[in-house]
């Protein structure tokens, strides 16, 4: 028997159990649901939106490293002539934080120098590919308060192996974050104001959000140049200098002008 008939007698077999074990199309159709089944479930993450009873699932969270010229000096690079560079941290990432409570967030495992990163969120609620700069806010729902925590020991280790660094950013709860407050309800798109993290009741970092490297608009145009951004998909957009380590019990307090405070404590 040549290859070809050998084929066509494996694909009617083939053809044959599938029918007999009820896992073909029309057996699907005739049970009378044809949505595919999952052996279990997988929760979905969502956000809370601020001044409503919806909420806002995320699909994606971007992030953006050394977007603040004296971050990214303090880095060892040099802003001047660095292009961005994103990277990404896995959905379930997130430690929601509601608005006037202290989160615990839990010391991670692995590390021995834990740092802050204060952020300004932006929040997709449509995306695309090569969208255009003076197009890009149009896509944005609304903004949130975050913070990017990372284990700089991992992260510099796999940095100097030149290794992918994500053990050191990417792990459970590495991006607390407060709900999303939509673009209607502040009036306009934040592109400027004061961005300060307090540890203690100390001001550890400050500084401008017009300070930016590469401004929320040249983010999402930078972005959907490598990926199809989607609604869904929020982007932590870089922090300001005077990152720095925190231990157990530290009481961190982030502020940007326009949207509520963000506390977690270091337990």
């Amino acid at each position: 028997m040549d290859r070809r008939s050998i084929l066509k007698t494996g694909s009617a077999a083939l053809g044959g159990a599938l029918a007999a074990a009820g896992c073909a199309t029309g057996a699907a159709e005739g049970s009378g649901n044809s949505a595919p089944r999952s052996p279990f479930k997988v929760a979905s993450v969502t956000l809370p939106i601020a001044g409503s009873s919806e909420v806002f699932p995320v699909r994606r969270i971007y992030c953006i490293g050394r977007n603040y010229a004296a971050h990214a000096r303090e880095m060892g690079s040099d802003p001047t002539r660095e292009p961005p560079f994103f990277f990404q941290k896995p959905t379930d990432a997130v430690q929601f934080v509601a608005i006037g409570s202290v989160a615990d967030h839990p010391y991670p495992s692995l590390t021995k120098n834990y740092h802050y990163e204060l952020e300004l969120v932006a929040a997709l609620r449509s995306g695309g590919k090569n969208i255009s700069i003076a197009d890009a806010l149009q896509h944005v729902y609304g903004y949130a308060i975050g913070l990017d925590m990372t284990r700089r020991d991992l992260q510099r280790g796999m940095g100097d192996q030149k290794k992918p660094w994500e053990i050191g950013k990417s792990f459970d709860m590495s991006a607390p974050i407060g709900p999303i407050h939509p673009v209607a309800l502040l009036v306009n798109h934040i592109t400027n104001g004061r961005i300060e993290l307090k540890v203690n009741g100390q001001v550890k970092q400050e500084a401008d959000l017009s300070y930016m490297i590469w401004s929320v608009a040249e983010q999402i145009s930078q972005l959907s140049q490598a990926f199809e951004l989607k609604a869904g998909d929020i982007i932590y957009s870089g922090t300001p200098q005077n990152v720095g380590p925190v231990v157990k019990g530290d009481l961190l307090v982030g502020h940007i002008d326009g949207l509520p405070e963000l506390s977690v404590r270091i337990v």
